[in-house]
């Protein structure tokens, strides 16, 4: 297996964060963003999306999108579960991830994407929409904030996918001016927890 990595990109970090909770290591390759290198034809040519990461099978099968790698992984090494121990709780872990993933994260990148220097010149940029998708993120923190009380994490009484996906969700939101309020305690409690996690500067 090889892994095209990014080391600056919110998608490859959730592989990395789930293979080093897993124990697990993969050669990686890094791609180089910043010089566009994930545009070249070279590139391109494993996922005419020019996104990271990639997992490149033995025979040359070629996996795109964070959750699809790790289900891959689990799939190959059950131990510890990450996507659930049994059907209901697979479903729940399931339905959290995704909430997560259009509540709290499109609404983050969203933002970065319309207000960010990093997407001058790369994408057609509208300040407005920024404005609104930083709103709604607040408004999805606030939400995650009630949820939260009482649960040590989000999907399950266990640490899981869905705690990955929120985690490197707001480490951008950290990064790119969409930060976790101080008066949300529950939400903050949560995610000071999660980066405290060995793991976590995988």
């Amino acid at each position: 297996m090889l892994l095209y990595d990014m080391t600056s990109a919110m998608n490859p970090r959730r592989v990395r964060i789930f293979l080093a909770e897993k124990g697990l290591t993969i050669p990686t390759r890094q791609v180089d963003g910043l010089n566009r290198e994930n545009l070249q034809p070279e590139f391109l040519s494993k996922n005419s999306l020019g996104k990271t990461p990639v997992l490149e099978l033995d025979d040359g099968t070629l996996l795109t999108e964070s959750i699809a790698i790790c289900r891959y992984l689990e799939a190959l090494h059950p131990e510890k579960p990450l996507f659930g121990r049994n059907a209901l709780e697979q479903a729940q872990i399931e339905m959290w991830t995704r909430r997560i993933e259009f509540e709290i994260v499109m609404p983050i990148i969203t933002n970065f994407r319309h207000t960010g220097q990093y997407w001058v010149g790369r994408v057609p940029q509208e300040p407005a929409c920024g404005e609104f998708y930083h709103a709604r993120a607040l408004e999805a923190f606030e939400w995650l904030d009630r949820e939260l009380v009482g649960k040590e994490f989000i999907a399950a009484d266990h640490y899981t996918i869905a705690d990955i996906v929120a985690q490197c969700g707001f480490l951008v939101g950290k990064a790119t001016g969409t930060r976790i309020p101080p008066e949300l305690k529950e939400l903050t409690r949560w995610y000071s927890a999660m980066v405290a996690r060995p793991t976590a500067r995988a």
